[in-house]
């Protein structure tokens, strides 16, 4: 799979999130209710500064590598913080380098697919913070453009 290794600046996202894990399809649950309740809830509606109508999938506070629990967070870039309520909190994507990938198809078992083989490729990850950058521009959800970033250590 190929990447190219960007250099990208500070990013605020806000969104709501919850810790998961790998483990036994527990994230692929977690993600799906998570992605469900920022939509069904209105919640995405409601985030003020937005800085696109990009969404964003981010994955942080890792406990280790991929296979150890870690926070998801489903949301989108902001100019500024947002007021942090029960539902929605701010997290900062650091400045840094990063391996990012583009997916072109469908949003769950296209971007489940791409994860499979991050995973198993040797880069050097910081397992700091990655995410996906869903770009929402195309109407098909068979042909959806995805880019994920892999903070990498270079």
């Amino acid at each position: 799979m190929e990447y190219e290794i960007v250099e990208l600046e500070e990013r605020v996202v806000s969104g709501i999130k919850i810790e998961t894990t790998n483990q036994n399809g527990k994230s692929m649950q977690d993600i799906g209710r998570t992605w469900k309740k920022l939509f069904a809830d209105g919640i995405y509606e409601k985030i003020p500064n937005k800085v696109n109508n990009k969404t964003i999938g981010l994955y942080t506070e890792y406990e280790g590598d991929y296979t150890k629990p870690y926070i998801f967070m489903a949301g989108t870039q902001v100019s500024q913080k947002v007021e942090e309520n029960e539902d929605v909190v701010n997290i900062v994507i650091p400045k840094g380098k990063y391996a990012k990938f583009v997916i072109i198809g469908d949003v769950q078992n296209s971007v489940g697919h791409a994860w499979q083989e991050i995973w198993n490729m040797n880069l050097n990850r910081k397992y700091t913070c990655d995410f996906e950058e869903y770009q929402n521009n195309s109407e098909d959800m068979q042909k959806q453009e995805i880019h994920i970033y892999i903070a990498i250590d270079y």
